[in-house]
């Protein structure tokens, strides 16, 4: 793939890990404010579970793409 193409993409997967951050982190606020409330949390950690593998590939894709910049590809 040409450069500036990798250079957009690299970009694209880095504003994916961004933003998987955030829904990872307000899901965790979530799950504790059902805990506090003494309520059922099944489904929300089911979700946090959803967003953490999902997290991993975006991860797993944007370290793939730094790799073929930095080999030159």
């Amino acid at each position: 793939m040409e450069h500036p193409r990798v250079v957009g993409h690299l970009a694209q997967a880095e504003g994916h890990v961004a933003q998987g951050e955030q829904h990872i982190a307000r899901q965790r606020e979530l799950i504790a404010e059902l805990e506090r409330d003494g309520l059922d949390t099944t489904t929300a950690v089911e979700l946090l579970r959803t967003f953490e593998h999902a997290q991993a590939i975006h991860v797993a894709d944007r370290d793939r793409i730094r790799d073929e910049l930095s080999n030159g590809s």
